[in-house]
């Protein structure tokens, strides 16, 4: 675990403290005028373009937010105080999840050790539990420990100031807990700073809150090694194992339970998901394996090409992909010298779209194309889904999809993207001219199949499974565990009623 979260740690670092070989400087403060002239270029662009900068917070919220920020710009900021403190906010403010901020492309070279917050938790609703100590040599806090505060500021109010940093779909934040966790050190450090010490509370071994101080980990993120010179734990993966981390099956013969992961809808890179999905498919209709276990924990979307033929093989009627997708400009222009991909992207606006009543232009071939299911490999056994926040997007529109079918069940949490629809299709970068901070920028507005109202929450499981602090400290994945126990007890009775359960 400490190997793994400190390679985690430097990775992170290409996003957060990345610098050129040139003269790029990470502490060099750019003017107020310098800042305000890239909000307003940003502002600008969201409001011609964007599809949706009012889907679910009104012109006049969102234009109080702009004025907001861009009145708080006074003084001189870095580049990623500018991002976290006003950039970060205004996405948020979208509630678009694919509307979300990079820093700017510089690469990695050794620069001064950073200090960061020792502790990687484990995040959801109010509960944060810790997963590793970088420190090492502290006695206190230990692995499974649930914290209560640090620096006074209690979980409810730490965790939903952090979560007012990140982009989601409406109000899906169930998909941030996720990003938080990931690397909770180093977003704590972005949103709240560093500090010589941490006040932290805790829930020690007889269930009393008592506070204890620790100190900072010092990271050093140019050569991979922290300060004691034990080297980083980054490895070159074969092409066989990167393969296998984005798409793998593999069969329980016990169970007679086919477990597929497949972790991205992006084609390309040799990843042959074509190739995947078909001789996938053929070894269970070869060996007649009655139940599949499809886990979309990780995968945040991709082709929308790869998911329709994904669905092909699972869905049993046709469906289309959305009763409505379009953008609201059919070019980047006066904005193209600053948005990447803008010449194709105008090309594609251009012989893709038309114009419609409504004055939008519409992507018509994902509104009417009718797709039929496979009758070749076709899947009819019983399919468990397992989803939470990380699933989004293209998987988001797999979960719509399948969801209700008398063979399906989804089993999890939340998912993170948005159940009436999201944005997307197209999805170039905003580069601002003076930080060369990135904002994305999705250009169309698509409108999920035979969509539920719009509410702003993911696909929800028919089956709730949620983290537990003892699922956490025990290091086990509850969810593939309960699922293999349904399989087991022959959970499979189409007459019962799945939706809104939880399984303890």
């Amino acid at each position: 675990m400490q190997k793994r979260t400190l390679f985690v740690l430097l990775i992170t670092l290409f996003f957060f403290a990345a610098c050129s070989v040139s003269k790029y400087n990470p502490d060099k403060k750019y003017s107020p005028e310098q800042l305000r002239q890239d909000y307003s270029l940003l502002r600008n662009i969201l409001e011609k373009k964007h599809p949706s900068l009012y889907w679910y917070t009104s012109k006049d919220s969102m234009d109080h937010y702009f004025d907001s920020s861009y009145q708080s710009i006074t003084d001189s900021m870095t580049e990623a105080a500018f991002a976290w403190k006003v950039l970060s906010p205004t996405t948020h403010q979208v509630r678009c999840g694919h509307t979300s901020f990079e820093m700017s492309k510089h690469k990695l070279v050794k620069r001064a050790p950073i200090h960061v917050f020792p502790l990687q938790l484990k995040v959801w609703g109010d509960t944060m539990v810790v997963m590793s100590n970088l420190n090492k040599n502290d006695s206190v806090i230990k692995g499974g420990m649930v914290i209560t505060s640090i620096n006074g500021m209690n979980n409810h109010a730490l965790i939903q100031q952090m979560l007012n940093d990140f982009p989601l779909d409406g109000y899906s934040d169930n998909v941030n807990y996720i990003r938080i966790s990931s690397n909770f050190s180093l977003y704590y450090n972005a949103i709240f700073g560093s500090f010589k010490n941490y006040q932290v509370g805790y829930i020690d071994s007889s269930g009393k809150e008592q506070i204890t101080t620790i100190v900072p980990f010092v990271l050093d993120n140019g050569n991979g090694k922290n300060k004691k010179g034990r080297a980083s734990v980054s490895k070159k993966l074969s092409k066989k194992q990167r393969i296998e981390n984005v798409r793998s099956m593999v069969i329980d013969s016990s169970i007679n339970t086919a477990i597929l992961t497949l972790n991205t809808f992006t084609k390309g890179k040799g990843i042959g998901l074509r190739s995947f999905f078909r001789s996938s498919f053929k070894k269970l209709k070869r060996d007649s394996i009655r139940n599949c276990i499809l886990d979309l924990r990780f995968n945040g979307g991709g082709d929308i090409n790869m998911y329709v033929l994904f669905t092909k093989y699972i869905r049993s009627t046709p469906f289309r992909v959305a009763d409505s997708a379009y953008a609201v400009a059919r070019t980047m222009k006066p904005y193209s010298k600053y948005i990447s991909q803008s010449f194709w992207d105008n090309l594609g606006l251009f012989f893709l779209t038309r114009k419609q009543k409504d004055g939008n232009y519409h992507f018509g071939y994902w509104e009417h194309k009718l797709f039929k299911p496979k009758t070749k490999y076709h899947y009819d056994g019983n399919l468990y889904v397992l989803i939470n926040g990380s699933t989004f997007s293209a998987s988001t529109l797999f979960c719509s999809a399948v969801k209700g079918q008398k063979n399906v069940m989804l089993v999890g949490e939340e998912a993170g993207g948005g159940w009436y629809g999201n944005n997307g299709i197209m999805i170039p970068e905003i580069t601002l001219p003076n930080t060369k901070l990135r904002v994305r920028l999705p250009l169309f507005r698509m409108v999920q199949y035979n969509h539920v109202v719009k509410d702003g929450r993911g696909v929800e499981p028919d089956y709730f499974i949620p983290p537990t602090v003892d699922g956490v400290q025990k290091m086990i994945d509850r969810k593939m565990l309960l699922v293999r126990r349904m399989i087991r007890n022959s959970i499979t009775d189409s007459s019962n009623t799945y939706h809104g359960r939880m399984v303890n």
